[in-house]
């Protein structure tokens, strides 16, 4: 007699394959078509077909390099020399020399497309990101660095640093770290405790930073107070910068302690520092630090927004491509109503943070190229908070639905795909958590007449002609613009609008998205029965005013 056995099978589960990002994002292509001259968009087109292959033919294997060999640090030599010597993998090296050739960086300075420069370059970082070990987190401080020098520093940072950090060139091109936590908290800056001693024309930095991101770049702002506050007084904090390494290329008095062992983010070398001496140089005003280096941070929340963005974008096409090939009870599981239900929702959830990302860069690249008005300069520093907190919850909730998407592959570490969820964690965190962002909105509201400014751009874009179609759905995003402004005409004290900051933010997020998409559609020649649906299943699922009033029930 035979003993049992269960029937072989060959069976071996599809990998989904994704083509050019670019191609593929029907989306992204039509919504350039109404946001680039036609002139602009003829001449960066080829380019971001070329960058659309490349991100899905050549980063992956490097970022798969950067996350399976993680950062390495070796504190001494062999002959008991201190060397604190931190080795990266070639795919981390390559990620890097690919940014620098693709511009990532140097188009949104050579502003050869002028205010629409920054959407080029922010498009490329968008299709750049999900393929990159998130390298984007060392480009965003280097673009950051790149504009604090635009706008205050001094003649050498504009001779020397500046050029570099904007080639294209790898071989010249650095990059830039931001060192701004330490023990004792990381968005509360003004309890830093690093010193900045003067000696001979020269500044000497001397303290601790608990987080450092991108430790193997090339040079660093950082804050630090030229006195030493007295028993419970804050700081009065000064920007500096300083190279990484001196002439001879050893650290600059520089001693990193340790790498940061952490959730995701593991291609990125993080470290905690001690600064012994370093040597710096001031930038801006004395005691006005926090607020020269907020123009650096304004720059990194964008990109915090964009690589959200980037995620979501990736999840949706990876999913949505397992979907057409994972057959589940006799059929592909695209075949399944529920299911194709699903990616849809994830699809339309890309395209509307999409809508507020771009918004962000356009403002900004007006910004720079100085033909915003005063409103649009407020619009930007209020909704560069709400934005980046905004798309960062909304990446983490679909990274967690792409895993889910893959069933018990998607939970499978050597899949690759849980690289996601983990690396997309940390966007609601750097550059300020939910709460920290939600509170630097009411500033932006308060001192900045940020508020006043969302006011009219909200009631100026619902000024517009609408054609009949769309005419109703203006009117419903008219209704949930209303509710919003009744309720803060009615909380008006500073105190009780803390309480509401959260929910506030989110509202104002899915109010801008709304009337984005209605701005979308109205401009299209044609416009696609599914961008329709997305705006009425957003306008169904979205802005919620009850839970703009939800603080008072669990105070």
């Amino acid at each position: 007699m035979q003993p049992y056995s269960t029937p072989y099978t060959s069976f071996i589960q599809t990998i989904p394959q994704l083509n050019n990002e670019y191609e593929c994002d029907i989306f992204l292509r039509d919504y350039l078509k109404v946001y680039l001259p036609e002139e602009v968009l003829n001449e960066i087109e080829e380019d971001l077909y070329n960058f659309g292959n490349r991100v899905v033919e050549e980063l992956p294997t490097w970022a798969r390099d950067a996350e399976v060999n993680k950062p390495c640090l070796t504190h001494y030599d062999a002959w008991g020399n201190r060397i604190d010597e931190i080795k990266v993998s070639e795919g981390w090296k390559k990620l890097e020399r690919v940014a620098a050739e693709e511009g990532l960086v140097a188009i949104g300075y050579e502003r050869k497309y002028r205010q629409h420069s920054r959407l080029y370059q922010f498009v490329k970082l968008y299709l750049y990101t999900a393929s990159s070990a998130i390298y984007t987190c060392p480009l965003a401080m280097t673009d950051g660095a790149a504009r604090l020098i635009e706008v205050h520093g001094d003649d050498y940072l504009h001779r020397e640093v500046y050029p570099r950090l904007t080639d294209r060139d790898p071989r010249r091109f650095i990059t830039s770290g931001q060192w701004m936590t330490e023990r004792t908290g990381g968005s509360d800056v003004s309890r830093s405790m690093t010193i900045a001693i003067e000696e001979r024309g020269e500044y000497r930095l001397y303290g601790h930073k608990w987080f450092t991101s991108a430790i193997t770049a090339d040079v660093a702002f950082t804050l630090a107070s030229t006195e030493q506050p007295a028993p419970g007084e804050r700081a009065r904090l000064s920007l500096f910068y300083l190279p990484i390494r001196n002439k001879e290329g050893k650290l600059n008095n520089i001693e990193v302690e340790a790498l940061k062992d952490k959730l995701g983010t593991r291609a990125l070398p993080t470290a905690q520092l001690r600064l012994c001496g370093a040597r710096a140089r001031m930038v801006g005003q004395k005691g006005k630090g926090v607020k020269t280096i907020s123009t650096l941070f304004n720059i990194t929340r964008i990109y915090n927004t964009i690589s959200a963005v980037s995620y979501m974008r990736r999840a949706y096409a990876l999913s949505a491509a397992y979907a057409g090939v994972r057959e589940a009870f006799g059929k592909t599981i695209t075949s399944h109503p529920l299911h194709r239900q699903t990616i849809r929702t994830m699809e339309i959830a890309y395209q509307s943070n999409a809508l507020l990302a771009f918004l962000l860069a356009r403002l900004l690249g007006r910004e720079e190229c100085k033909t915003a008005t005063e409103n649009e300069k407020a619009l930007l520093r209020f909704l560069t908070p709400v934005a980046k907190l905004y798309t960062a919850r909304q990446a983490i909730r679909y990274a967690s639905e792409h895993i889910e998407s893959f069933g018990g592959i998607g939970y499978l570490e050597d899949s690759g795909i849980p690289v996601m969820l983990r690396d997309v964690q940390v966007l609601s965190i750097w550059e300020g958590t939910t709460n920290v962002l939600a509170l630097d909105m009411l500033r932006a509201a308060q001192k900045e007449n940020g508020m006043e400014a969302f006011r009219q751009y909200v009631y100026h874009q619902l000024s517009q002609s609408a054609s009949e179609p769309m005419y109703l759905y203006k009117e419903k995003i008219r209704q949930k613009a209303d509710a919003l402004f009744a309720f803060l005409d009615k909380k008006r004290d500073v105190q009780e609008a803390e309480k509401y900051a959260r929910d506030l933010a989110f509202y104002i997020a899915e109010l801008t998205i709304a009337l984005q998409w209605l701005e979308f559609i109205e401009r299209l020649q044609n416009p696609r029965a599914t961008y329709m649906a997305a705006l009425n299943y957003w306008l169904k699922t979205t802005l919620n005013e009850q839970l703009l009033d939800t603080a008072d029930d669990i105070a």
